[in-house]
């Protein structure tokens, strides 16, 4: 027995990624830091995800800031599945051929949302090409159904590219979600390596396409550093960007799941997203996390609140 429990122990997190060559680690450098979680709300939290069958991206793509949100109670859903129909270099979620739907998810998400108490809910999933929506009715299906079970919770959504899915964009944003994120999570020149099987400005045109569906639905997108990307190249993403209106922008520093996914070419030191973030505000963003810990839906709750700030009083209200 203890054989086999060494051997199920040293199989890798992900054998479908076996083929890609080994890359080396680098160390983390001091700035990059993260507390450990203790009991109490980190557990209820777990309880929570485990008594409605949930999937949460903190688990999945080993979010570094697992311990600080969970403790607070605050956790993003992961819908349509653990399994992604793609391969990013960057991304720690399984990949393979995903199962059906749960036709439960939404009402699950829902009641889930009204049991943490979430006054903000973030909601995320796997990409999903073997659908012919892409997945874009069950995210609708599961805004609604927060809706119904916490209704003064509001709703972000971080969607797929829905790359080749005719209608599916719209089904999402006419489900009106009150953030719809999209994240590019890194420049045009790194796309064939660290997003194959996405394309740049498909995603740009996805975010400027929610705005023109409808204005009063805040836009966000986010980027990882440290992929071998140039200064010159991040300030060109925030100008296409600003072209395609969206309103809010993150900043992280990427951080390297294991020795199967792409390298960790540079660690950006703090002041140096502090500088991006000050840039980036300079170009007309309403609202813009930059640190080495930034995540999409970390903080998520409180960012909202200042992005909704920051359009009232851009509009003078």
């Amino acid at each position: 027995m203890a054989n086999v429990i060494d051997t199920l122990s040293k199989r890798p997190r992900h054998p479908e990624k076996a083929h890609r060559p080994d890359t080396p680690f680098s160390p983390k450098p001091a700035w990059i830091r993260v507390k450990a979680p203790g009991p109490g709300a980190f557990d209820a939290t777990k309880d929570i995800v485990r008594e409605f069958g949930l999937h949460t991206v903190c688990q999945e793509a080993s979010c570094p800031n697992i311990g600080e949100c969970w403790a607070v109670k605050h956790a993003t859903f992961m819908i349509m599945g653990d399994t992604c129909t793609r391969a990013c270099a960057f991304c720690d979620v399984k990949t393979g051929l995903p199962g059906p739907l749960d036709a439960a998810e939404p009402e699950k998400v829902g009641r889930a949302t009204e049991k943490l108490g979430l006054k903000h809910v973030v909601v995320t999933s796997v990409d999903r090409d073997d659908l012919a929506d892409g997945g874009a009715e069950h995210f609708a299906e599961t805004i609604r159904a927060i809706r119904t079970f916490s209704p003064g919770t509001t709703v972000e959504v971080l969607t797929p590219d829905f790359l080749r899915k005719e209608g599916a964009l719209e089904i999402v944003a006419r489900a009106k979600p009150d953030v719809f994120n999209h994240n590019l999570e890194t420049v045009p020149s790194k796309y064939l390596t660290v997003r194959p099987g996405a394309r740049y400005f498909h995603s740009i045109r996805l975010l400027q396409q929610v705005k023109e569906i409808d204005p009063t639905i805040f836009t966000k997108s986010g980027i990882m550093v440290g992929l071998g990307e140039e200064r010159n190249e991040i300030l060109a993403v925030m100008d296409d960007l600003r072209s395609a209106d969206v309103d809010f922008l993150t900043i992280g520093q990427y951080l390297q799941p294991s020795r199967k996914h792409h390298a960790v070419m540079r660690y950006i030191p703090p002041e140096e997203f502090d500088g991006y973030k000050t840039v980036a505000y300079s170009k007309g963003f309403l609202m813009v996390s930059s640190s080495p810990l930034t995540r999409s839906s970390h903080h998520a709750g409180e960012d909202f609140e200042q992005l909704r700030a920051a359009r009232s009083k851009k509009l003078g209200v």
